[in-house]
């Protein structure tokens, strides 16, 4: 299919269009983080319930890759790649324009719904403009791979500069012209699709999965104020486990369904997404409640509380493309999955370590490198195995598969970790002490993550049969 796209300028536009697009969708999760204490304020959001913001994306995001990745399969992955952006666009809209918390949540969810569509076909496309060629494949992959931590840690940033000099609406509305951008340059640049094929969409796959998961995390983030131990908390998670499990009912019976349930069965796939799952539920609540902190005890505005993260920018971009890729063909995808998730686990016990009174230079600069480097090291390994450990002919599924863990991680993670701030004074706004040991534990719960990652890393993950490809490049490039 890369003979569709002549010439290695249309290659280079390509490669830059389908990474702006895993760098935006993942963007679109952090670059509200410095926004909301001003989103607080104006749409009436209390503490606790704060965190939907951030959820109502992840899990329309993660709900819906898979059926995003099969829509893209049935009508073509380009034409997906530009309905998403068109998605993405007018749920932006929506949530700039909104006045209240409902709509503000209703354009955040259509957002996740566009991401959902552009993630899988994105993947796709790369795989048809640089599959050719092992050595192409990698260093597209490698890129790739660090646009997710890039944009999730360069959204923090921007999205310091946008509530500082313009104003927070302007955090959504930043997706609009991207899009028109983006949609203008597709069919310049990326494969055409071919007649579409015939097959049944599974739909109510899709939405059993992304209920229970909403589900769910509504019952973890409403637990600390009805109760861990009340019929609520309890009624409301066997209702999310009972979705669930008819999700599974459904695709085990499906002639075509969403996700092939014996894929697990495949050495290391399921060991990887896992691990990818650990990882996001460890790193996301990390720049959520360090942004947190800056901001609601440190006293940093806007712009400040963003620029001082932007150092794990730099750091995750360089040990993404440069570093990581290296050490895993050294070393191999376990040796540096199971390394980078204890440098995390590490990091985030040192962040639970946070003061009142403390300071950028000692409190945040040294251990936020620390992290970034942390989830670096493991998630590049963790991406290539999961990818390169199905069949090529299903290499769509294992790539909707492994983004899905992430942002399911992603939701679950902070969904836990808010409970447990909000649990030890997080809730209480103003009150410093209570503020950090709110904080503080929800760092510890992270790190209690990362280790159990770890963990489950050294036992689960075993040496490949063939090096993910990502590691090819990497050999083939080291002096």
């Amino acid at each position: 299919m890369s003979q569709s796209i002549p010439g290695r300028g249309k290659k280079k536009l390509a490669l830059f269009l389908i990474a702006l697009a895993q760098f935006v969708v993942i963007m679109d999760t952090s670059i509200v983080g410095v926004a909301l204490p001003r989103m607080q304020e104006v749409l009436g959001f209390s503490p606790e319930n704060l965190s939907w913001v951030f959820n109502a994306y992840v899990i329309t995001f993660g709900g819906l890759l898979l059926l995003g990745g099969r829509l893209a399969d049935v009508f073509g992955a380009r034409r997906m790649f530009t309905t998403g952006w068109v998605v993405l666009l007018a749920g932006s809209a929506v949530a700039g324009l909104a006045g209240n918390v409902a709509f503000e949540l209703i354009g955040r969810g259509v957002q996740g719904a566009g991401a959902a569509l552009i993630a899988p076909a994105a993947l796709t496309l790369l795989m048809k403009t640089f599959g050719s060629s092992p050595k192409e494949l990698g260093g597209a992959l490698a890129l790739y791979g660090a646009a997710a931590p890039a944009g999730g840690t360069a959204g923090v940033f921007l999205g310091g500069v946008i509530t500082e000099y313009m104003s927070w609406p302007w955090v959504f509305f930043i997706n609009i012209p991207l899009a028109l951008v983006v949609v203008a340059l597709v069919a310049q640049a990326l494969p055409a699709d071919g007649p579409r094929i015939r097959g049944s969409i599974d739909i109510a796959g899709g939405l059993l999965v992304t209920a229970g998961l909403a589900l769910g995390v509504f019952a973890i983030v409403r637990a600390p104020e009805a109760g861990w131990a009340s019929v609520e908390t309890w009624g409301t998670l066997a209702g999310a486990a009972a979705l669930l499990a008819l999700f599974v009912l459904v695709q085990s019976r499906r002639k075509e369904p969403l996700m092939r349930l014996s894929i697990f069965r495949i050495p290391n796939l399921a060991a990887a997404n896992l691990a990818q799952l650990l990882l996001a539920a460890a790193w996301i609540p990390m720049w959520f409640f360090l942004n947190l902190y800056l901001q609601q005890v440190l006293g940093y505005s806007a712009f400040p509380s963003g620029a001082a993260l932007l150092p794990m920018t730099a750091l995750t971009m360089i040990t993404m493309i440069v570093l990581a890729p290296r050490l895993t063909a050294r070393f191999g995808p376990k040796t540096m999955t199971v390394s980078g998730l204890v440098v995390l686990a590490g990091a985030l016990l040192w962040l639970s370590f946070v003061r009142v009174d403390g300071n950028f230079w000692v409190d945040v600069l040294p251990v936020s490198l620390l992290a970034a480097l942390g989830m670096s090291l493991a998630f590049i390994p963790t991406l290539g195995t999961a990818i390169s450990s199905a069949p090529p002919q299903e290499g769509g599924l294992a790539s909707g598969l492994v983004n899905t863990s992430y942002q399911v991680g992603s939701a679950l993670g902070l969904a836990t970790m808010t409970a447990f701030a909000a649990a030890n004074g997080a809730t209480e706004s103003g009150n410093l002490p209570a503020l950090t040991a709110g904080f503080s534990s929800a760092f510890i719960g992270a790190a209690v993550i990362a280790l159990a990652g770890a963990l489950l890393a050294a036992i689960t993950l075993r040496a490949p049969t063939r090096a993910p490809v990502v590691e090819k490049e990497a050999t083939a490039t080291r002096p």
